[in-house]
């Protein structure tokens, strides 16, 4: 029997205790006696504390109701679209979500807030791909919700997770060991009766751990207080750009030390080539370079570039021998590309270096051959004890992330510009 069950099986008794003592006098058409009434006042006192008891509870779980609804939202449950605006103010599912979301703010619960991310891609294949240790998933757009709008910024931010890195979550943050082939085996002709050669295929493995990167915000109680604010709006946008500013560059060019390996540190050398002391790529050095990675992995729906915007703005300038501009503009819908060069989508991360001599400054390849390691998910908490003396509500966010290019095989390659 549960607690609250108790509470209510002990009021029922008293009830049933006191309607007798009650009906007793009443049968007699007397007043209570002196111990009849002691019991009766003490029955009276016991009620009243029970029902304290019961009223807490029953606030209590209409309270986690609340905060479960407001948190279930934000961990990136679907909205229908269709049903966008509700009731004769039309009132949207956004404030609605903000209100619950105010609720739980402003609650004394200090129960964590576990981001589980049930949607992870775009409508666009490479989007941001999402793998359990064991099984794949993938999920289609949904409405703008905390997380969503959370994962939105990460994307923006770090250009190797909108371009298509994979995903891979575990529950414990121990040293995850990823298989992989270096060297594939071989068959050839054999001669009747002759001995087949050995030709075993070279295996390796590549490890990720975790590094827990973290944001801390702080809002005023009445800013959270305030029904104009959208206070999940500005968190989400606020800890989604710490969190990919600070993860997404180690993705890039991250050491490994202490760090995630960024891609740039395991692409293979595709095209050294450059115009002029700048170091700054022709037409057909960027042709070379595609055509440089091998075609399973060019043909890959996951093959794209990564480069900076300064070097965009000359790459967009480069012709082929008919005149024609190598960069297109259309990007595939729901990409968060900036366009397609040789077909395939340019994705554009400041952490990529710039043009310059000896610099690998332009991208291609595979990128879903990067692979991105979570501990667990998300991790988003408030306390309002921590700044106290300011009546300031604290947030962090919490992310643990490692990364590596697990196909070091030439999946992945890179131009370096260098004097003509």
């Amino acid at each position: 029997m549960s607690y609250k069950e108790m509470i209510n099986a002990r009021r029922a008794g008293l009830k049933a205790e006191a309607r007798a003592i009650l009906d007793a006098a009443t049968e007699t058409r007397r007043e209570l006696s002196q111990g009849e009434q002691r019991r009766f006042d003490e029955i009276t006192a016991d009620l009243r504390s029970n029902g304290e008891a019961a009223d807490k509870l029953d606030r209590d779980e209409s309270d986690s109701k609340v905060f479960d609804a407001a948190m279930g939202d934000l961990a990136g449950k679907p909205i229908d679209n269709r049903s966008k605006w509700k009731g004769a103010q039309g009132r949207s599912v956004d404030a609605e979500l903000n209100k619950r979301f105010r609720d739980a703010i402003l609650s004394n619960s200090l129960t964590p807030i576990e981001i589980d991310r049930s949607e992870y891609r775009s409508g666009y294949q490479p989007g941001l791909e999402k793998r359990d240790t064991m099984t794949s998933s993938g999920g289609g757009l949904v409405g703008t919700t905390f997380w969503n709008t959370l994962q939105r910024h990460l994307v923006e931010n770090s250009a190797i997770l909108a371009a298509g890195a994979t995903m891979v979550e575990s529950a414990t943050g121990e040293t995850l060991k990823v298989p992989k082939s270096t060297v594939n085996s071989a068959a050839a002709i054999v001669a009747e009766g002759g001995t087949i050669a050995e030709s075993d295929p070279t295996l390796g493995s590549a490890s990720l751990g975790g590094y827990k990167y973290g944001s801390l915000v702080q809002i005023s109680y009445e800013l959270a207080r305030d029904a104009s604010f959208d206070v999940a709006g500005y968190l989400a946008q606020e800890t989604g750009v710490a969190l990919a500013n600070g993860a997404g560059a180690h993705f890039i060019s991250g050491t490994g030390a202490s760090q995630p390996t960024g891609i740039l540190n395991n692409t293979t050398l595709g095209v050294t080539s450059g115009t002029g002391v700048t170091g700054a790529p022709t037409a057909d050095n960027l042709i070379d370079l595609y055509h440089s990675v091998a075609a399973p992995y060019a043909r890959s729906k996951s093959a794209a570039w990564l480069m900076r915007n300064s070097t965009l703005a000359v790459v967009r300038k480069l012709k082929d021998s008919q005149n024609r501009y190598l960069f297109d503009i259309n990007a595939p819908l729901g990409s968060g590309a900036d366009g397609t060069l040789l077909g395939r989508p340019v994705y554009v991360d400041p952490n990529v270096p710039a043009i310059a001599l000896n610099a690998k400054s332009i991208v291609f390849g595979d990128i879903s051959k990067y692979w991105v390691r979570t501990v667990g998910g998300l991790r988003f908490e408030r306390d309002i004890s921590f700044a106290f003396n300011q009546d300031l509500i604290t947030f962090r966010a919490l992310w643990t992330a490692d990364g590596i290019l697990v196909d070091q095989t030439g999946a992945v390659k890179h131009f370096v510009g260098a004097a003509s």
